[in-house]
């Protein structure tokens, strides 16, 4: 006789949600890499990257963006470093000791001049 299988409260919707928490939430974009050729450093056009994805996504509709940020980063690496995340608007939503998870929401991103100017233009986005 086989045992009757749990329908939702144990183990077994436990291992779903965990199985889900390590990547991003259904309502954001998860932002993976980016590179910035040593010799532009430091002269902000990686926060202006990162502002440009942010209203793009905006205007598509995302509600967030979500990162892995590394805290012992050294170049080149495969995750943006928690410090650039954090200077750039990311808060940490998930932390843990070597890649926390990081989220900006989106919902200020555009001004309303902004929106206004391309409704305006009549082009479909930014």
């Amino acid at each position: 006789m086989q045992k009757p299988r749990n329908s939702g409260s144990g183990s077994a919707s436990r291992r779903r949600r965990s199985a889900r928490e390590p990547g991003s939430t259904a309502d954001a974009v998860l932002f993976m890499t980016a590179h910035l050729l040593s010799e532009f450093a430091g002269g902000g056009i990686g926060r202006m990257l990162v502002q440009a994805m942010a209203k793009d996504l905006t205007w598509r509709g995302m509600r967030a963006i979500e990162a892995f940020g590394g805290r012992r980063w050294e170049s080149p690496a495969r995750v943006l470093p928690v410090d650039y995340l954090l200077a750039v608007g990311f808060k940490t939503v998930r932390p843990h000791h070597h890649y926390p998870r990081l989220r900006m929401e989106l919902k200020t991103v555009l001004t309303l001049r902004e929106v206004a100017w391309w409704r305006s233009s009549g082009c479909s986005g930014p």
